[in-house]
C-alpha cells in the first residue's frame, strides 16, 4: 500500500486539488489526509473509489497496478498542457481589433474545448476537475494559470470597468508543443466561433448546459454529464456548421 499515498499526490496535484478538498470529499481532516499521501495512513475501499471519482483515475491506478490506459500523469506536465490550450484559446477568440479577450470569456472556451473534446473521443483534453462557480464552470488551477502567465510575461492584464482584459504580449504563434494538431484545431475552431459573440452570451450558453444545471454550486462536473447533452447543446450553431 506504500504507493498508494503517492498515486493519490500525483493525482490530487494534476486535477488541480488541494489536499483541503480532498480531504473534505473523504471525510478526513486535512492533517489526517496528510499522512495518506505521506503513506503513513490507510484509507478504506469506499474513500478509495471516491478519490477515483474526484481524480478520474481508477482504483487500481490509485493502488499502483499497471494498465495500459494508465490516466496518472505528471502534474507539471499536465499544468503545461493546460497554460498551453490557455494560450491558444486566447489567441484564437480575443478580439481582433485589440487582442483582448475578457478572463470570463477565456474560461468560458476553454471548458467548452475541454467538454467539447471528452463529448468527441470520451476523454478530457486537460484533465483537470471543473468547479460549478457563479462564472464558471471553470478550474481551480485557471486563476493560478493565468496569474503564472502574467508573472511569466507571456499574458498582460488590463481593467476595463468591470472587466479584467487579458491579450498576448508576445506575437506569432502561441505555444502547442503538448497538444496534439487535432486538440489545437478544437481550440482554434471554439475560439474563433465565439470570438465575435459577447460574454454573456457564452456565459448564457454553458449555463444552460445539462453539467451547469445538474451539478450544485462548488461542486465538481463531471465531465460524462456532457455525453447527454445534443450536438448543438455541446458545439453551438456556429460552430456544427464547421465540424
Amino acid at each position: 500500500m506504500k504507493q498508494l499515498g503517492t498515486n493519490i499526490k500525483v493525482a490530487r496535484q494534476a486535477r488541480g486539488f488541494t489536499q483541503e478538498q480532498v480531504a473534505h470529499a473523504i471525510g478526513m481532516t486535512r492533517p489526517t489526509y496528510a499522512l495518506v499521501e505521506s503513506n503513513q495512513r490507510d484509507i478504506t475501499t469506499g474513500q478509495a473509489e471516491t478519490l477515483a471519482a474526484m481524480l478520474h483515475v481508477s482504483v487500481e491506478e490509485l493502488l499502483g497496478a499497471s494498465t495500459d490506459t494508465s490516466t496518472l500523469i505528471n502534474p507539471q506536465t499536465s499544468i503545461v498542457k493546460y497554460k498551453q490550450m490557455l494560450l491558444n484559446a486566447l489567441q484564437a477568440g480575443a478580439d481582433q481589433s485589440d487582442g483582448k479577450i475578457t478572463k470570463t470569456k477565456l474560461a468560458k472556451i476553454l471548458y467548452l474545448a475541454d467538454f467539447s473534446w471528452y463529448y468527441n473521443h470520451l476523454t478530457p483534453m486537460s484533465g483537470m476537475s471543473y468547479r460549478r462557480l457563479p462564472r464558471g464552470p471553470v478550474p481551480d488551477i485557471f486563476f493560478r494559470a493565468v496569474d503564472e502567465l502574467i508573472e511569466d510575461g507571456a499574458v498582460r492584464l488590463e481593467e476595463s470597468g468591470r472587466a479584467f482584459m487579458l491579450s498576448l504580449i508576445e506575437k506569432g504563434e502561441a505555444p502547442s508543443n503538448q497538444l496534439s494538431a487535432s486538440e489545437k484545431a478544437m481550440i482554434r475552431a471554439i475560439g474563433e466561433a465565439w470570438r465575435d459573440k459577447q460574454t454573456e452570451e457564452i456565459v448564457n450558453f454553458t449555463h444552460e448546459q445539462l453539467p451547469w444545471q445538474i451539478c450544485r454550486e462548488g461542486e465538481i462536473i463531471p465531465y460524462g454529464l456532457i455525453t447527454q447533452e445534443d450536438p448543438q447543446k455541446v458545439y453551438g450553431n456556429a460552430l456544427i456548421a464547421k465540424l
